[in-house]
C-alpha cells in the first residue's frame, strides 16, 4: 500500500474562528482513528479541548484491541528534545507537557507503533526512540526557508510485508529558492488573514492607523522654534487683566503664598489689574477688594493649612465674569485650580499654571497607598493639568527637566520666585540685639538657620541629627535655630529633649514676615535638607542676607545653589553634608567670599525683575493663544 498524502491532526488552526465548524463537517470529532485493510490511522487532538487523560486510555484500549499489523499515529505538537536550528519563532511550538508526553511514549512502544506523524513546525525531520519512528512534516501556511531541513514537500509511506517506508518527496517547481521563500512568506500571510476574518480586520485597521500617524509625521509641517515666530508686540507693555487661583493665601504664610504675594505686587505694579481667588480663613480680619475669599469646607494639617474649599461658591463666578481676566494665572493642578483652569476654557481666556510644589513627596498626606501616589498618580495629574494649560512657570531648568520628562508639551518659562532683596538686604541692628538676647546667643556662638514647615517631606530630622553628630566634633559652639510650624514639630520637640539638644537647637515657630529678615541676618550659615522644593525661595532670601548656604542637592535646590561659589550641595548623607559644613564654619574667609557671591547672585532675582519677565511670558501666551484662534 502506498499513500502519497495524509491528513494532519486536529490543531490551532482547526480550533480557531470558523475552522472547528469546517473540521466537525468534514472529519466528526477531534480525535478518531480508523482502519484501512491492515492498517490502522489514529488521530489524537493536541488543542486542550479534549481531557488527555481521556485520550490516552481511549487510545490504549484502541491499540490493544487493534488486529493492524501497522499502526500509524498523528499528533499536532511534536515531542522534544527541541530539534536543532529551530527559528525563534518556532521554540514553543512544541509538546509542552513532559509526564503525559513520557507516557505517550511508553504506549507507542509498548503497543508497537510504527510511525508517530507532527507538524507545527515548518521543517521535515525524523526521530527513532525505541522502536517508534517520530517524523515532523509540516509547513503549510508557515514560512519555508528553503534549506536542508525547511523546504516544500510531501510525504509518501509505503507499506508492505517487509515493513513502512517514509520519504519526503520534493515537487518539482522550477522556481528559484528566493521565488519558493517569496511564495512561502506570501502564503504564510494569507492563511494568517483566511483563517480568520476578524483578525484580519483588526491587522488592517492597525495598518490604517499607523499609515494616519506616518503621515502625520512626514508631511505636516513643524515649527520646533514658535518662541521665535511669535510676533507680541501688542501685548507688551499694554495694561492686563489677571486672575489668580491658588490653594492658599495670607493670612497663611508659606513658600507659595509669599511667593504669589510677590508677583502680584510687581505686576500691580507694572500697571496690571489682578485679582486672587483665594480660600478665606478664621483668622483672616479684612479683605481687600483684589480678593474674592472662598468658603472653606473641609481643612487640614496644622493651623489648617490645606484648605477644601467650596468651588460652586457662586461669588466666584460673579467676580471672574465682571473682571473679564485677559488670561488666568493657577497655582495648584486641584480644587480651585481647576476651577480656575475651568472658567478659563469656558470663557476663552489662556491658562498659565506656575510649578510650584513636587507633588510626589507629599504622598504621606494623601488618602491613598502612598507609593501608587507617588510612583503614579502624582504625575499623571501633573502631566495631565499641565497640557491643558497653555503657558507653565518653572523656577529651575531641573523642574523643566522634569516636566518635560514626564510628558508635558506645554510652553514653559523658567523663572524663578521673586525676592525683595532689599528688604532681607538692608541691616536690622535694633531687632538683632532683641533676637540674641531672646535666645541666649553669644559673641563665640557660630549661628544656623534653617527656614522650613515642619513636614516630613522638609527632611528637618536630617538637619537635627547632623548637627548633633557635628557639634561633639568641634571646639567651635553652634546654635540652631529652626523657622516654621507643621504636623510634626511635637515630634521633633521630642526628639530633640531626648536627645539633650535644647541648648543647641531651637524649634523657633512660625515668626512674621516682617521679623524674618533679623533672623536671616542674625545667623551665619543658612542650612537646609528639604528634597521636595521646585525652587527653596527661602534660599534666596538667605542669600540676599548674605548668608552662603549648606543643602541637600535635590531638583530646585540644584540651579540656586552655584557649587563653591554660594554654598554646597551635598548628597542626602550625613556625613558628606556635615563635611562640607565643617569646610564652612572652619573658613571665615570662605565664609565672607561666598556671602558677598550668594548676595550678588540673589540680586539677579529682585521682584520687579522678575514681575517684568513673567509680563512679558504673559505677552507670549496671549499672542500664541489668540494667532491659533485666528486660524
Amino acid at each position: 500500500m502506498e499513500a502519497k498524502s495524509l491528513g494532519p491532526p486536529y490543531g490551532e488552526n482547526e480550533n480557531s474562528d470558523f475552522g472547528d465548524f469546517r473540521f466537525f463537517e468534514h472529519f466528526g470529532p477531534p480525535f478518531y482513528s480508523f482502519q484501512a485493510g491492515r492498517n490502522h490511522f489514529i488521530f489524537l487532538d493536541n488543542t486542550g479541548n479534549t481531557p488527555l487523560q481521556w485520550q490516552l486510555d481511549w487510545l490504549r484500549q484502541e491499540l490493544a484491541t487493534s488486529d493492524a499489523i501497522h499502526r500509524f499515529v498523528f499528533l499536532g505538537l511534536p515531542f522534544r528534545p527541541q530539534r536543532e536550528n529551530t527559528s525563534a519563532f518556532s521554540r514553543d511550538n512544541y509538546f509542552n507537557n513532559p509526564e503525559v508526553e513520557a507516557e505517550l511514549h511508553q504506549i507507542f512502544s509498548a503497543q508497537h507503533v510504527d510511525v508517530v506523524f507532527s507538524a507545527n513546525l515548518s521543517r521535515y525531520d525524523v526521530q527513532q526512540r525505541d522502536g517508534v519512528r517520530y517524523i515532523t512534516t509540516g509547513g503549510a501556511g508557515g514560512v519555508i526557508v528553503d534549506d536542508d531541513n525547511s523546504y516544500h514537500h510531501y510525504t509518501q509511506v509505503s507499506v508492505s510485508d517487509d515493513g513502512v517506508s517514509v520519504k519526503p518527496i520534493r515537487p518539482a517547481i522550477s522556481h528559484s529558492s528566493l521565488q519558493r521563500t517569496l511564495n512561502s512568506i506570501w502564503s504564510a500571510i494569507f492563511t494568517f488573514f483566511y483563517v480568520s476574518f476578524p483578525r484580519f480586520l483588526v491587522v488592517v485597521s492597525v495598518l490604517v492607523l499607523i499609515g494616519f500617524k506616518l503621515r502625520e509625521i512626514i508631511y505636516e509641517e513643524r515649527d520646533f522654534y514658535t518662541h521665535f515666530s511669535i510676533d507680541d508686540s501688542r501685548y507688551r507693555d499694554k495694561p492686563k487683566r489677571i486672575a489668580f487661583f491658588s490653594n492658599n493665601f495670607f493670612p497663611f504664610i508659606s513658600g507659595v503664598t509669599i511667593s504669589i504675594d510677590r508677583l502680584v505686587r510687581g505686576l500691580v505694579a507694572r500697571g496690571h489689574q489682578v485679582h486672587l481667588f483665594v480660600p478665606d480663613y478664621p483668622s483672616m480680619k479684612t479683605s481687600t477688594s483684589l480678593c474674592t475669599r472662598v468658603k472653606t469646607l473641609l481643612a487640614f494639617g496644622t493651623n489648617g493649612e490645606f484648605r477644601l474649599t467650596n468651588p460652586f461658591q457662586t461669588s466666584i463666578r460673579k467676580a471672574f465674569k465682571q473682571l473679564d481676566p485677559d488670561l488666568v494665572h493657577v497655582h495648584h493642578p486641584f480644587w480651585l485650580g481647576s476651577v480656575g483652569l475651568w472658567l478659563a476654557k469656558r470663557y476663552k481666556s489662556p491658562v498659565i499654571y506656575t510649578y510650584h510644589t513636587r507633588l510626589e513627596m507629599y504622598s504621606h498626606y494623601v488618602p491613598l497607598p502612598g507609593a501608587l501616589f507617588r510612583n503614579v498618580i502624582s504625575h499623571l495629574l501633573v502631566r495631565r493639568f499641565c497640557n491643558k494649560c497653555d503657558g507653565i512657570i518653572v523656577p529651575t531648568y531641573s523642574t523643566e527637566e522634569y516636566l518635560r520628562l514626564i510628558g508635558v508639551k506645554s510652553r514653559i518659562c523658567v523663572q524663578p520666585s521673586g525676592v525683595e532683596f532689599e528688604r532681607f538686604n538692608s541691616p536690622q541692628i535694633q531687632s538683632l540685639d532683641a533676637l540674641r538676647q531672646k535666645y541666649a546667643i553669644q559673641p563665640d556662638h557660630l549661628v544656623l538657620i534653617s527656614v522650613s514647615r515642619l513636614g516630613r517631606e522638609k527632611n528637618v530630622k536630617f538637619l537635627i541629627e547632623a548637627i548633633a553628630s557635628l557639634e561633639t566634633e568641634m571646639q567651635q559652639k553652634l546654635r540652631l535655630l529652626i523657622v516654621g510650624e507643621g504636623d510634626d514639630r511635637n515630634y521633633l520637640e521630642n526628639y530633640i529633649s531626648d536627645n539633650n539638644l535644647q541648648d543647641i537647637i531651637k524649634l523657633v515657630g512660625a515668626v512674621p514676615p516682617d521679623e524674618i529678615p533679623a533672623y536671616y541676618q542674625l545667623s551665619d550659615i543658612f542650612v537646609f535638607a528639604s528634597k521636595s522644593e521646585t525652587q527653596g525661595m527661602v534660599l534666596l532670601e538667605a542669600m540676599s542676607a548674605g548668608l552662603p548656604v549648606v543643602a541637600i542637592r535635590s531638583s530646585g535646590i540644584d540651579d540656586v545653589i552655584i557649587e563653591a561659589e554660594t554654598g554646597f550641595k551635598t548628597l542626602d548623607d550625613i556625613e558628606k553634608w556635615n563635611s562640607k559644613l565643617k569646610l564652612l564654619i572652619e573658613n571665615p574667609a570662605m565664609r565672607t567670599r561666598f556671602s558677598k557671591q550668594a548676595v550678588a547672585f540673589a540680586r539677579l532675582h529682585d521682584c520687579d525683575s522678575v514681575a517684568r519677565k513673567v509680563d512679558h511670558f504673559y505677552s507670549e501666551v496671549l499672542a500664541a493663544y489668540h494667532q491659533q484662534d485666528q486660524r
